[in-house]
């Protein structure tokens, strides 16, 4: 009577109705899932209340049970799985889906304003020894975040700013000294780097080589401000701000792993950002309740949406909206390794 009965793996998403008291089935056994319907008498199980805290709220209520977060999901279904639920690409129906793929254009449309951007094929902006090009943005389709791609010459770079929204570097090639607000760091290669809204910041490479990143503005951005001048307003309260890859941190996930770069530990309340390996295999399709940006680091692959999909290699960035159903095959034997910035969220384990 102490365990209880996995209802289902994935979370339930359920739509709100403002001023009613839900009752979470936290036994399992019930067959109104994933409310309570009574059959947790006898048990050790309580149904755990709750009332929406907003108008239109939407949230995933687990089904596993296992949540350490109840009500709601929280990945744990992950860790009771020794595979990641996967799909068949060469079913029957998947081998009828199209290939997208514009070679003179740097997104490769999908459903539901799902893209895959291809930075090689993109025509790039110049600011002093920057050169750069909106990856995701509001002219994209984008409601909650913003990616820059950057690459970065010999020297010392404009000061650059996102006004008030927090802003997530990731360092794709190179390794670069990042000064934010009067403070220094050394942003090694696929390390995150966390820079607090209102902050100033500049890029100095003295590597002799070109440096690649990306900029990710929460929210959104329409493009960069370039500062006349670094400020002094560097917030102390959270020093470290440059999370490096790191084997130790690594989390589980079925026969995935994950490590997150940069969360709450760094003093990011709502963009997360994380570092990903996925096995050979096709996703099974899911949704998530943020916006992703997925940059892909190593290996190749596909990524399919409803009734499109396009190929992805090395450097593509692939823009997920909210809630748009996705799957993302990788194809190499040894798999794919992505970094994710998510929106606001700070989850990455949890979709439905």
């Amino acid at each position: 009577n102490s365990t209880p009965k996995i209802a289902r793996y994935k979370p339930y998403y359920t739509e709100l109705e403002p001023e009613r008291t839900y009752l979470w089935c936290s036994c399992g056994r019930g067959n109104a899932q994933p409310f309570c319907d009574g059959s947790h008498k006898g048990t050790d199980f309580k149904p755990v209340r709750y009332k929406p805290e907003t108008k239109g709220e939407e949230v995933l209520f687990c089904g596993c049970k296992h949540t350490k977060t109840p009500p709601f999901c929280d990945g744990s279904h992950n860790d009771l799985l020794e595979d990641y639920p996967s799909d068949d690409p060469n079913s029957e129906e998947n081998c009828a889906v199209p290939n997208v793929r514009l070679s003179s254009n740097p997104r490769a449309p999908l459903n539901g304003g799902c893209y895959v951007f291809s930075p090689d094929c993109a025509v790039l902006e110049e600011k002093g020894n920057l050169k750069y090009c909106s990856v995701i943005g509001p002219e994209f389709g984008a409601i909650y975040q913003s990616q820059f791609y950057f690459e970065a010459n010999e020297g010392h770079s404009p000061f650059i700013s996102f006004g008030d929204r927090d802003v997530v570097l990731f360092i794709s090639e190179g390794e670069v000294e990042v000064t934010i607000s009067g403070h220094s760091f050394i942003g090694q290669l696929h390390s995150g780097i966390y820079i607090k809204g209102n902050e100033v910041f500049s890029i100095n490479n003295s590597s002799g080589g070109t440096v690649k990143f990306l900029a990710s503005a929460c929210p959104r951005a329409d493009k960069p401000e370039w500062p006349e001048e670094m400020l002094n307003n560097f917030d102390i309260s959270q020093p470290e701000r440059v999370v490096p890859l790191d084997p130790s941190q690594r989390q589980g996930m079925a026969n995935r792993y994950f490590q997150m770069l940069v969360d709450k530990s760094v003093g990011s309340l709502v963009v997360t950002q994380f570092i990903g390996h996925i096995p050979l295999s096709k996703a099974e399709p899911h949704r998530h309740l943020y916006e992703e940006a997925l940059i892909i680091l190593t290996g190749k692959g596909c990524m399919w949406t409803e009734n499109l999909k396009t190929p992805v290699t090395p450097g593509d960035v692939i823009f997920l909206p909210r809630k748009q159903i996705h799957s993302l095959e990788a194809t190499n034997e040894d798999g794919m390794l992505v970094v994710g910035t998510i929106y606001p969220g700070d989850n990455p384990s949890i979709n439905y």
